[in-house]
């Protein structure tokens, strides 16, 4: 296969939202044909998918090879998670929270949260506004809490500081620009979990519905290096106390001095996204608003509008292709849903209004930022290098004491 090539902004795809197949994306190598998974409907609009013999994709050969191993069953695995569930209270014994979780009122978050009153923890929770809620996440987060009788805390991003790191990111026209809000949540979050003292962070992503992501689509938004580096090529103002996670606290300080962990357990009990959504609604008063991550009003026009308006990437077709692996949906469902409309053309309208003017632009000028050239992560600084340096001495360190005696002789010679 011909490898994509990073190094050159490519022309913005301007691929239609109306239900059209989008079959052309940024960085895709001239005259690839165009293919769709026999499998699942990942295609060609990612540009480093391969494709075997039978047509089955790189994404669900990663799945069998990497995902499942890693994952007990589709049932779940109740020791396990009885197990966790006795180490994080043994843990919380004496403690005013046993654990913390982040709550952002989308499916996974607020189902987690009813999952941990039922398993009888103690967690702080936190909810991070980066000025983008929309009125449903709102409504959802207080339900949740209210209902279950959780501690909450809700930290604000300084708008100022975050509607500039925003314009930041939009000026550079690479693919993620939720690279700011993901970033705040998760610096905050961790930020008072070190605060508060509390060890396990207990987190919603999962495989049933998360497996299949390419990374092309998307970057890293925990490489504070990258986020640093955009803001000071495009940003107006100091950063300020926009909240940013250190690649040092990220790969040494949290899990190897604070020893904090991160745990998942819906892969650890029968996690199916429909039966979620039924009990959030019958029971807690909970309300869906359309579309994965959309309780954000940001996230939902990055998803459904500029990622395949201008890139050609539409991210519906990883999220589908995750529940047909993992035996949630079939097929020819997944591929009928993609023929739904990505935006009502009136909601659009909406955002694109309100999204400009909350940014402080014209919609002249907020279009024009979305129409520009598309970018690669890799044309800005990025920590890629040393985080695969971390890797690799993360492992050596996890490796048996007698193999490193032997390493140590065969370097010694």
């Amino acid at each position: 296969m011909q490898k994509p090539d990073y190094s050159h902004p490519v022309d913005a795809i301007r691929a239609p939202v109306d239900g059209r197949p989008i079959q052309q994306a940024a960085f895709v190598p001239r005259g690839r044909p165009y293919q769709v998974c026999t499998r699942c409907v990942m295609d060609t609009t990612d540009p480093e998918i391969e494709f075997d013999e039978q047509g089955v994709c790189s994404h669900c050969r990663y799945f069998d090879n990497s995902v499942k191993p890693l994952w007990p069953s589709v049932d779940g695995d109740p020791a396990k998670l009885e197990e966790m569930i006795r180490t994080v209270k043994a843990y919380g014994k004496g403690r005013r929270y046993d654990c913390i979780i982040g709550l952002s009122g989308g499916i996974d978050s607020s189902y987690i949260a009813v999952k941990v009153a039922e398993w009888g923890l103690r967690p702080l929770v936190v909810h991070v506004d980066a000025g983008w809620n929309s009125e449903l996440a709102v409504m959802n987060i207080e339900q949740i809490c209210r209902r279950l009788g959780f501690d909450l805390v809700t930290h604000v991003v300084d708008w100022e500081e975050m509607r500039d790191m925003q314009l930041a990111f939009l000026r550079s026209n690479l693919a993620n620009q939720d690279v700011p809000q993901d970033h705040a949540f998760f610096a905050a979050l961790y930020g008072y979990a070190e605060k508060a003292g509390i060890k396990y962070v207990i987190n919603g992503s999962n495989f049933a519905t998360e497996s299949i992501l390419p990374a092309t689509w998307g970057y890293d938004a925990m490489d504070a290096t990258h986020v640093k580096s955009i803001h000071a090529r495009f940003g107006s103002r100091p950063r300020g106390d926009f909240p940013v996670v250190s690649f040092f606290d990220l790969y040494a300080k949290y899990p190897f001095i604070l020893k904090m962990e991160v745990l998942r357990p819906l892969n650890l009990l029968p996690y199916n996204k429909e039966e979620a959504i039924r009990i959030l609604e019958k029971d807690y008063g909970w309300r869906y608003y359309g579309g994965k991550h959309y309780e954000s009003r940001w996230t939902r026009f990055f998803q459904a509008y500029y990622l395949p308006y201008k890139f050609g990437y539409d991210k519906r077709k990883a999220h589908l292709s995750s529940l047909v692996v993992s035996g949630q949906m079939s097929r020819a469902d997944a591929l009928e849903a993609l023929k739904a409309p990505l935006y009502d053309p009136k909601l659009l309208a909406e955002d694109k209004l309100f999204i400009a003017k909350k940014l402080g632009l014209s919609l002249a000028e907020f279009e024009t930022l979305v129409d520009q050239p598309a970018h690669h992560f890799s044309e800005f600084p990025n920590h890629q290098r040393k985080r695969r340096l971390a890797m690799q001495v993360y492992r050596f360190a996890r490796l048996p004491v007698r193999v490193l005696a032997l390493i140590g002789r065969k370097l010694r010679g």
